[in-house]
């Protein structure tokens, strides 16, 4: 669908960290949605010779299904496998593992092998790579637990592509950080980001590393990928009996995406129970398409809510499950949920590639809410997402009263919105710009 060999040329923020953890002598298992870059990044990080098997190819899944011993066969008879002598590490990549589910347990005996008469440092490497965690679970897949590094990949953060920043800001004040939330500070930066995008254009076509090369029918890619989720992924992996009463859910859920999940609302609109609406959210989430964020739960207040929201891990994505046009009327007709569901994303995927913070939301009964809060070392940080380029202080009540609630946690509160600086808006808050998020 996407030519690799483009995405080949930038760098990703989570390359630095799985090359690091690829030097342990661990099973490495790297899950994401489909198109996100995970061979790309895989293959970029290992040796030239590495052992690769690809089961996308029906041949070969259907060969090591029929017979998953013959991986064990295969892999003894490589010249120096098993060899004290010699001197590296072998290499092997499992591309689309999840298909033939009783592979994890042959790597688990050869790794149970070499770790009896091999060091560290001779052992083989072990990686493998899905795009779907369902089928592992429903059959009670071995994930070799105490063997593993469990690794996730996503579709492009900010801190992947070349940052815009606005003629006339004194690019100095930014001290060399990506970030102005103390919470991202400290990301890496590339050497090769993506090319720089607009926050329209992201909004509408999402991040897919794909999308954010591709030149042209954009729109008709995004729906053949959605499509073949549909056809090929959701319907092989969830054996779903009513398939069209799961495509109204589908089409109902990329519509309410970012709200609060309303499960008995939705499964009256689609026809079926609310366990069923239930479990098919878990699909989504089995198959990397969408996350949840729950609400905040240190608040004193007894009437804030508990239940989460819903986001779709991509808005490219979301937006052709929900059947929407990819034009300039696909943000400008309703902007502000749509840009706040862009932050969403973005604080999720980027706080999960750091693994030591926590992102939820508050919001109470009588209509005080809290769009996101970022939970980190003790530390609280809220923020507010305003569509708008001109932030004000009726802008920051709700953040005001969250601060004034959590004085001694969360100090500073912060709205990202379009100015095109940041602003001081009191002493407690402060508005970015999206380009500094």
């Amino acid at each position: 669908m996407f030519d690799d060999s483009d995405m080949e040329l930038f760098d990703r923020l989570y390359f630095g960290e799985f090359s690091k953890k690829l030097a342990a002598p661990y099973v490495h298992i790297m899950f994401g949605a489909r198109q996100t870059g995970k061979s790309t990044l895989i293959r970029s990080c290992i040796p030239s010779d590495a052992l690769v098997f690809d089961f996308s190819d029906p041949s070969l899944r259907m060969r090591f299904a029929a017979a998953p011993g013959r991986f064990i066969d295969l892999y003894r008879a490589l010249p120096d496998s098993g060899n004290p002598r010699a001197g590296t590490p072998r290499w092997v990549f499992l591309d689309e593992a999840q298909t033939v589910p009783e592979l994890f347990d042959a790597v688990q005996f050869l790794y149970d092998e070499e770790k009896r008469i091999l060091p560290e440092e001779r052992r083989s490497r072990f990686i493998l790579c899905g795009s779907s965690a369902r089928r592992l679970r429903r059959i009670g897949a071995n994930l070799l637990p105490g063997r593993s590094f469990m690794h996730r990949l996503y579709p492009l953060t900010s801190a992947e592509y070349e940052q815009t920043i606005p003629v006339g800001y004194p690019i100095d004040r930014l001290a060399g950080r990506r970030s102005l939330l103390p919470c991202l500070q400290d990301e890496p930066s590339l050497k090769i980001p993506f090319p720089p995008r607009s926050l329209e254009d992201r909004m509408t076509f999402g991040d897919l590393p794909g999308i954010a090369v591709e030149r042209s029918d954009r729109s008709d890619v995004l729906r053949a990928y959605a499509g073949a989720y549909v056809e090929e992924e959701l319907h092989r992996e969830a054996q779903i009996r009513a398939w069209g009463p799961f495509l109204r859910f589908l089409s109902l859920a990329a519509a309410e995406s970012g709200s609060i999940v309303n499960f008995s609302g939705i499964a009256k609109e689609s026809g079926v129970s609310s366990p069923t609406i239930k479990a098919h959210y878990q699909l989504l989430e089995d198959m990397f398409l969408g996350f949840t964020v729950p609400a905040f739960s240190g608040s004193p207040r007894k009437t804030a809510l508990s239940s989460p929201r819903f986001f779709f891990i991509d808005l490219g994505v979301r937006n052709a499950l929900a059947g929407l046009s990819f034009g300039p009327d696909t943000v400008l007709a309703n902007p502000s949920p749509l840009f706040e569901q862009w932050v969403g994303i973005e604080l999720y995927k980027r706080l999960a590639y750091r693994g030591d913070a926590k992102l939820s939301y508050y919001r109470t009964a009588g209509g005080a809410e809290v769009d996101f809060i970022v939970e980190r070392a003790g530390a609280l940080v809220p923020i507010e997402v305003k569509w708008t380029e001109n932030p004000t202080k009726k802008d920051a009540r709700h953040l005001e009263a969250f601060l004034q609630d959590h004085k001694t946690v969360a100090p500073q509160g912060y709205i990202v919105c379009r100015a095109p600086y940041p602003l001081r808006i009191s002493d407690t808050v402060t508005a970015i710009p999206w380009w500094a998020l």
